[in-house]
């Protein structure tokens, strides 16, 4: 006996192409959103571009966890939409093949997408997140050689003053140099340069030299006349100020994994605040991961317009309801943080709402001759539309009148 049938691997790939296009486009709209963003921060800290998709990498397990439930919903909706629309839903549901029996191989897709949002929320969204936290405070502090920002005047250690024109060739060629250095006898050190570009000492990490090209110096000793000297190169010694260490990963709920995140919740040790915020974290997580079982039902409940009508509300309501739960789970656990309602009371109340509502839909379309759960939202769009199309008549007829 085979287990899946050819209705079965239709049905796959009706779902499967859907489901990776949407999966794609919101990644790629999260991702474009955020790398605008990091591009301005990172010009504006002076670092290589390079970092730009080092950080929006570590992004990816964040956006992912939200785009595969929406691709799930939009590729299960938008097949049994074409099946319902080309009458191939009619003649399935007339042999003996009923709505669960149709879902049986999105139901498979849903187990699997929900076990790969679990490890991701659960496992790789923690620890890429903290290495983002930790790759923007290595930026800002300068320990990706992002110190020196072109066009400003930059102080090193409160004895030296630099500022460069242009930067090329990702910083390893500097234009247009100015150096104002204070000696610890009083003389002072005013030093202009074509160009230059910083190399490292291996025996000395916490100090580089700036080779300096086509320049003036002018020496100012305490007491005595400025001299103005010229050279073809010199090397200038920065001592590098010390930078701070980044903390270690679990300083916020977000940056703990699963199995850290139910030793803190059940840990006596732990405070009544950090407890709260450790549930709330759980909670949202596993009420996230969990309705994404529920998503097959949603999206054939919103997929299946009325006899004669190719109306596509239900694409909208499914994006509409999806979007509003995540808000209100996120709600949920800022409230749950605060500790003014219990962390599962929070998190699992609206889930089990929206579960009801969707399984009421799901019956509706299912079981009920007829029903159809969305039919008032359908009349009162194809009212408005009606309306709205006699007013636009109305205003071009006197136009056309006219002519």
């Amino acid at each position: 006996m085979k287990i899946f049938t050819a209705v079965d691997r239709y049905i796959f790939r009706l779902v499967l192409m859907p489901m990776l296009a949407v999966f794609v486009i919101a990644a790629s709209l999260l991702v474009l959103d955020k790398m605008l963003r990091l591009f301005e921060f990172v010009s504006t800290e002076g670092g290589p571009v390079s970092v730009v998709f080092k950080m929006l990498l570590n992004l990816m397990p964040e956006y992912a966890s939200l785009a595969i439930p929406l691709g799930l919903l939009l590729g299960i909706l938008l097949a049994f939409r074409k099946l319902a629309t080309s009458s191939e839903l009619d003649v399935m549901r007339a042999v003996g093949l009923s709505y669960t029996r149709l879902l049986r191989v999105p139901f498979m897709m849903a187990i699997g997408l929900a076990g790969l949002n679990l490890l991701i929320v659960g496992y790789v969204q923690p620890m890429s997140r903290y290495y983002y936290e930790q790759m923007e405070f290595e930026l800002r502090t300068g320990a990706l050689g992002a110190s020196i920002k072109v066009g400003e005047f930059n102080t090193l250690k409160d004895r030296m003053s630099l500022r460069i024109e242009k930067s090329r060739d990702e910083g390893r060629e500097l234009v247009g140099i100015f150096a104002r250095v204070s000696e610890a006898n009083g003389e002072v050190l005013s030093i202009s340069a074509r160009k230059g570009r910083f190399l490292a000492l291996q025996e000395n990490p916490d100090t580089v030299i700036l080779r300096l090209t086509d320049g003036q110096i002018v020496q100012s000793p305490k007491g005595l006349s400025p001299r103005v000297l010229s050279f073809s190169q010199h090397d200038l010694p920065i001592d590098l100020p010390a930078l701070e260490k980044f903390r270690k990963r679990g300083g916020r709920e977000r940056e703990y994994v699963l199995p850290e995140l139910l030793s803190i919740g059940w840990s006596k040790d732990a405070s009544a605040q950090e407890r709260n915020v450790v549930l709330a974290s759980l909670n949202y997580r596993m009420a996230e991961v969990v309705m994404i079982l529920l998503l097959p039902m949603l999206a054939v409940a919103l997929a299946v317009p009325p006899k004669r009508s190719t109306s596509s509300l239900g694409v909208f309501v499914s994006i509409v309801m999806v979007v509003a739960y995540h808000k209100v789970n996120e709600y949920g656990q800022s409230v749950a943080e605060l500790g003014r309602i219990d962390p599962a009371i929070a998190l699992w109340g609206p889930f089990a709402l929206f579960a009801a509502l969707i399984f009421w839909m799901y019956w509706t379309i299912a079981y009920v001759p007829g029903g159809q759960p969305i039919g008032a939202l359908e009349r009162f769009a194809g009212n408005l539309g009606k309306r709205i199309t006699k007013l636009l008549d109305r205003r071009a007829a006197p136009k056309g009148h006219g002519a």
